[in-house]
């Protein structure tokens, strides 16, 4: 869609938000060819606020969540679109945001069926159902649902296109992408990995970000296996993906990438905000688990690894 509109988007990053909101809002702002984007963040403990800067956007540092300051913002950009993204923006936040600048569309990406006052609602999850948001949006609000409207990097329609074309050679190594997230706030990455050292014949790939609190114990402990390859902000994740033949991952907008790729998968849920799509898995009979549990996992990776070299 070309446009020279000015738009804005408002969301976080950090240790304990994570990095998926910013990730996907900069793939939903390369779909605006020719605007004018900027976006508004706070300066969070382990946040990628670079990364925006990088991709080529301009940023606005915020204070807090405050009304009154975002608001002032939004005039001074004088912007004619505003995308939220963001669990502490709710609908009142929003109703007032329209009731002092009618003008303005506001689109908001929603995935866990909240009230919304809002033109544009997005939930690109592949869990989304669209008559959930009944009575939770305005009658005129357009609503953009499921996989559809999924937002995925290059990398990914890149990487697919190659494995269709020379497709992965079946080898006695089985290979594992493992991903709890770019913070991994609930702590698990060492505890999956201590089930996977029993495994003979399996090579990891954990991905991880600097924005995890825990990333130095995580390093320590790949350190000395030869089994690990440990990656660090890797912008490389569709092809990690390609090569390997299983994920382990959190039922959350890893899973809409890992689902792309076609690759088999075990969800360990690790926050409220992925129930929807936890409970979409298990629906799907893919193999997850409502936390994590070492005997569990045990279990389903035998299940899966079995499966794999039928």
């Amino acid at each position: 869609m070309k446009n020279n509109k000015k738009i804005l988007f408002r969301a976080d990053s950090s240790s304990i938000i994570g990095i998926g909101h910013i990730m996907r809002d900069l793939v939903l702002a390369k779909q605006f060819k020719g605007a004018d984007i900027t976006f508004a963040i706070q300066n969070l403990e382990g946040n990628i606020n670079q990364k925006i800067i990088d991709s080529g956007y301009r940023v606005e540092i915020l204070n807090s969540n405050d009304f009154e300051e975002f608001n002032k913002l939004v005039n001074s950009l004088h912007v004619e679109m505003v995308v939220i993204d963001h669990y502490e923006i709710d609908f009142e936040f929003e109703k007032k945001l329209k009731k002092y600048n009618p003008n303005i569309k506001l689109m908001v990406l929603d995935d866990t069926y909240e009230k919304h006052y809002c033109d544009i609602l997005l939930n690109h999850n592949i869990s989304a159902d669209e008559k959930k948001y009944k009575n939770l949006v305005l009658k005129n609000c357009k609503l953009k649902c499921g996989s559809k409207y999924t937002l995925l990097r290059d990398e990914f329609i890149t990487e697919k296109k190659r494995l269709q074309k020379s497709p992965k050679k079946k080898v006695k190594i089985t290979m594992i992408f493992v991903a709890m997230g770019g913070a991994d706030h609930s702590n698990i990455n060492i505890k999956i990995l201590k089930v996977l050292q029993n495994f003979k014949d399996i090579k990891v790939n954990l991905v991880t970000t600097t924005a995890n609190r825990n990333l130095e114990a995580v390093q320590k402990y790949c350190k000395d296996k030869k089994w690990i390859k440990l990656h660090i902000n890797s912008n490389k994740i569709a092809k990690l993906m390609g090569k390997s033949d299983f994920a382990i991952v959190t039922p959350s907008v890893t899973v809409n990438e890992v689902c792309f790729m076609k690759l088999p998968l075990i969800a360990i849920k690790t926050a409220s905000n992925q129930d929807d799509i936890y409970k979409y898995l298990k629906k799907k009979k893919c193999f997850v688990l409502k936390q994590f549990s070492e005997s569990i996992l045990n279990i389903k990776l035998n299940l899966i690894i079995k499966r794999i070299k039928k």
